[in-house]
């Protein structure tokens, strides 16, 4: 007889408890609504159960950290790339029309979920910190002028380098056209600049996005501002 006979009578309403929720949660996470009630609160009749073609996946919850992708495989042989952890992305700088790779080095704002910044989690829409030196670098061989220069001292001109005549005409065209926003003056003097992923890290395994300038850096820094 089995060792565990005597505790039988008791164990069984478990044991039945635990199969039927099983029996109910054993499929995993699904993208079916057919379980939800409807908008006005009426619930939905049960006539189909749950079809692989809607399963989903648990997200991916990017974090920032050595780059780690995991590819998986979809529905119809077609892959997806699930990044774990990333450390940097390419990011354009719109009004300057350029693009670097830089790091990511902070999660500072995210206007769908609190907990996603608390736990510092790349996901699109998502506003970060990126280094803003490969961009300095950038504008002061574009222009030839120093830019993100501490309160107290203006714009100086960058010491020249034996320069063609042409060269030379060509960066003192560019500068009469130039023109720096001083919200961005003052983000590059800390080294960092605010910007905003455009891509989807748990899908391309990509952290890519553009620099917040104009309108929409005023309102983001209002919104950090009130939390």
């Amino acid at each position: 007889m089995c060792p565990c006979h005597e505790d039988w009578p008791t164990a069984l309403p478990t044991l039945i408890e635990s199969t039927r929720m099983g029996r109910n949660d054993d499929h995993g996470i699904t993208r079916t609504g057919r379980n939800k009630r409807r908008e006005t609160g009426g619930r939905r009749s049960k006539f189909s159960k749950k079809r692989k073609f809607l399963n989903g996946r648990p997200a991916a919850m990017t974090k920032i950290g050595e780059k780690h992708v995991a590819p998986v495989r979809c529905r119809g042989g077609n892959m997806k790339f699930r990044a774990l952890r990333l450390e940097a992305g390419n990011f354009s700088w719109g009004t300057e029309v350029c693009t670097r790779k830089v790091r990511v080095l902070d999660v500072t704002y995210n206007a769908s979920n609190n907990e996603l910044l608390r736990t510092k989690t790349l996901v699109k829409g998502a506003i970060v910190l990126v280094d803003a030196h490969p961009f300095k670098e950038w504008y002061d061989s574009h222009y030839g002028v120093t830019i993100g220069i501490k309160k107290g001292a203006e714009a100086t001109t960058v010491e020249a380098t034996k320069k063609s005549d042409h060269a030379q005409r060509k960066v003192a065209a560019r500068q009469k056209k130039r023109s720096l926003e001083g919200t961005l003056d003052h983000q590059f003097a800390s080294g960092r600049l605010l910007a905003k992923i455009t891509s989807r890290p748990g899908q391309s395994g990509r952290c890519d996005g553009y620099i917040l300038e104009g309108p929409e850096l005023a309102f983001y820094q209002k919104a950090m501002a009130k939390k």
